[in-house]
């Protein structure tokens, strides 16, 4: 059944009693006041955990300008990896596969072929050993292999989904660095994050974070940043859904009541223009510390579509981040250049055509060069403009990596066939039409 007419306006109507309570003029002050006063080096119990690598200012690219514009690398590489999503079987195994793939932007059809396939398996029998070593497949093209996941008591889909999806990618670009001439792209952070979660969600799975498999995964993402460096070849992330919440939470310490849910509405908010905002309060393109948003809005002006608005670059030392910030364990992993030089610093695109926020992340070994930081954000501006949405090498790494619906039910009976057991299957799964009955 669906909703009568008269359904739809009633629930409609609950949007007027939720919005009289919503002052939007108040959080444009406070995103203004949290920019001005706080983001210029913002604590948390006395530790600084976001400052500006070296100005602090928000600033904007005429759309088809940065699109014409050339591009600061000649190159560029970008890197994703897939997976058929955790499945868990009658016999008790959880498995999850994982697919990377790199990609150049001109297209390289070899390189393109070369993929690492990951299978991370999860069993309730302690007594059980799937570990594999390393095969080649399709002529040398293909290496793959099967990693058996420490056991927990919770949380094992998410365990073998996280190991599979970064060993398969830290690998991947480990393997494949000496190819990148000019810039590698992560589609995603820089480091393995929601490993880095792991302690916020249970004291098991903080455990389990230092045990020697998750930690050889991160350490993968360690010597990427280091063969980086040695080669004096840029290392980026491009993030398409940052979720990061350590200004909220820093400022909600502080007794601030932050209106935002994530960073990212902080910067969208920050970074959106509409018709009637103060032109003489905005940055322009080389900026001046100028404030897109900070105009007093009057109901909900049109957007303005024709600039891109984006900030220059911080380092970042909360929440995710800390693990590999100068004080950071980087997980007792051992790193051979100075610390410092592992931080993860960011740069904050909003794309108005779209509505869309990105995070260019970089380590601090690339971002303290001015000249760097330069090249990365008119890149990101150029392919942002052209592509709306993620660069063109990113764009095709995902396409390369990606397993389809289709063929995630495809592997799925495959391992049903192979294991001789059914996949455990939830209502839902009929429900949402996830496998075919």
């Amino acid at each position: 059944m669906t909703l009568d007419p008269i359904h739809v306006e009633n629930i409609a109507r609950l949007a007027y009693g939720i919005a009289g309570d919503v002052d939007t003029t108040d959080h444009d002050d406070l995103a203004g006041r949290v920019w001005r006063d706080w983001l210029p080096e913002l604590r948390r119990d006395g530790r600084v955990v976001i400052e500006p690598v070296d100005g602090h200012e928000r600033r904007r690219a005429p759309i088809d300008d940065a699109a014409l514009a050339d591009r600061p690398f000649e190159t560029v590489h970008g890197l994703d990896s897939g997976t058929i999503n955790p499945t868990t079987f009658k016999n008790g195994l959880v498995v999850d596969v994982a697919h990377a793939a790199m990609a150049s932007a001109p297209s390289d059809l070899d390189l393109h072929r070369d993929r690492t396939i990951v299978a991370t398996v999860h069993a309730g029998d302690s007594t059980a050993s799937f570990d594999g070593e390393w095969r080649e497949r399709d002529d040398g093209h293909t290496r793959q292999r099967v990693l058996h996941a420490p056991r927990v008591n919770r949380y094992a889909e998410g365990v073998v989904h996280a190991l599979a999806l970064y060993l398969a990618e830290g690998t991947h670009a480990l393997d494949h660095a000496n190819e990148v001439d000019d810039l590698l792209v992560l589609d995603g952070p820089i480091y393995p994050k929601e490993l880095f979660t792991w302690d916020d969600r249970n004291p098991e799975l903080g455990a389990l974070a230092r045990e020697a498999k998750p930690r050889a995964v991160v350490e993968k993402y360690v010597r990427l940043v280091e063969r980086f460096v040695e080669r004096d070849v840029p290392l980026a992330g491009f993030v398409k859904n940052p979720s990061s919440g350590t200004i909220v939470r820093a400022l909600a310490r502080k007794g601030v009541e932050p209106p935002w849910p994530d960073d990212t509405a902080l910067f969208t908010r920050l970074l959106e223009r509409r018709e009637g905002d103060g032109e003489g309060e905005r940055g322009g393109a080389s900026g001046d510390g100028g404030a897109p948003g900070d105009g007093a809005r009057d109901g909900r002006p049109d957007r303005v579509d024709d600039e891109l608005t984006f900030t220059t670059w911080f380092r970042s030392r909360g929440g995710a981040d800390a693990t590999m910030a100068a004080d950071g364990d980087a997980l007792g992993i051992e790193r051979e250049l100075d610390p410092e030089l592992y931080e993860p610093t960011f740069m904050v695109v909003y794309d108005p055509r779209t509505d869309v926020t990105y995070k260019l992340e970089a380590p601090y070994a690339f971002a303290r060069n001015p000249e760097v930081r330069d090249r990365l954000t008119r890149q990101v501006l150029a392919d942002v403009a052209t592509t709306r949405g993620p660069p063109e090498a990113v764009g095709k790494a995902d396409e390369l990596a990606r397993i389809s619906a289709t063929e995630k039910a495809a592997l799925r009976r495959k391992f049903e066939e192979r294991f001789d057991s059914d996949q455990q299957a939830t209502y839902d799964d009929r429900r949402w039409g996830k496998e075919p009955y």
